[in-house]
């Protein structure tokens, strides 16, 4: 998936003739070049969404009708046009009209069906996970990092906000073979003293996700944990950035950015990817849990039978 700024160049190639002329473009590849990223919050990825389905329409709305057809405020569109690289709403309207015209004047896919957004949603999924295959060629660093965090004892999780559904599934898991597990997902003091503890009983390792937009409080927490003395391991979406900056290890999956929300195909296989180093690090103790569990489970009868 492009960066907001190779979207924005490819957005800007489109204007300046570098690549194919905007007539040999499709309206919703150009709408697509200029709206793409992950760093467009929830709702302009709904005015993003509206214009490209809507273009012809859209193109020639003033601020407040678009705001209003939208349901967002004026000042959202006006942040809105900023975010996608303009210096306000009527030089992002002055390119959507040129874009516009095209279709109005028969341009190729003038017609596309915009019902397939949810398509491109998967494709781009699709190319994250391309992506993440072509990082397992190496597995060595994910299977480093696995056996750190299962000689960690006690292990902590952390994911804050948004990304606290990954932590959650982490956790879940990571119980079956690991004797001491801790889940953070509320930041604050909270996070504070449960990362302090963690070093206190011997923890070594911390393993936070952070996922677009990403939290101030992930941030401060993973200084913290740093600060305490354990070694942080970041699942996220960029290398780069405030957050990765302070990791120990960063692992870097391509977030779904297509729908308002985000979606995390790869992030959740680099999550089972370092389960999987985790239980091959100790493959003992881990057919002993995994075995202990399923009797429990069994006599409690805690799932249903086939």
């Amino acid at each position: 998936m492009p960066s907001p700024q190779q979207a924005r160049a490819q957005a800007s190639a489109i204007t300046s003739g570098k690549s194919a002329p905007e007539a040999e473009v499709s309206p919703t590849s150009q709408l697509r070049a200029l709206f793409d990223g992950p760093h467009l919050s929830p709702g302009q990825r709904r005015i993003a969404q509206y214009l490209i389905e809507h273009i012809t329409e859209a193109a020639f709305l003033s601020i407040t009708d678009l705001a209003e057809r939208v349901g967002v405020s004026q000042p959202s569109v006006t942040r809105f046009a900023a975010a996608v690289g303009f210096s306000g709403y009527p030089a992002l309207r002055e390119k959507l009209q040129s874009i516009a015209l095209g279709t109005l004047a028969g341009g190729p896919a003038a017609e596309e069906n915009s019902s397939n957004e949810l398509q491109a949603a998967v494709d781009a999924e699709i190319e994250n996970l391309e992506n993440l295959r072509r990082d397992f060629a190496d597995p060595d660093q994910v299977i480093d990092v696995g056996r750190k965090l299962s000689q960690s004892t006690p292990l902590t999780i952390l994911g804050l906000r948004i990304s606290a559904s990954l932590a959650e599934y982490v956790a879940y898991a990571a119980r079956r073979i690991h004797p001491d597990v801790r889940l953070v997902t509320r930041g604050g003091s909270v996070a504070y003293d449960a990362l302090l503890q963690s070093r206190e009983a011997g923890g070594t390792w911390v393993l936070a996700f952070s996922m677009p937009r990403h939290a101030q409080e992930t941030l401060t927490a993973v200084r913290v944990a740093r600060s305490a003395g354990l070694k942080v391991a970041l699942v996220t979406d960029l290398a780069l950035g405030p957050v990765a900056d302070e990791a120990d290890v960063v692992f870097a999956t391509g977030t779904g950015s297509r729908l308002v929300f985000d979606s995390y195909a790869a992030p959740g296989l680099m999550a089972a990817a370092l389960l999987q180093a985790m239980t091959d690090a100790d493959p003992e103790r881990t057919q002993a849990r995994l075995e202990e569990y399923e009797q429990i489970s069994d006599r409690h009868q805690f799932f249903l039978r086939d």
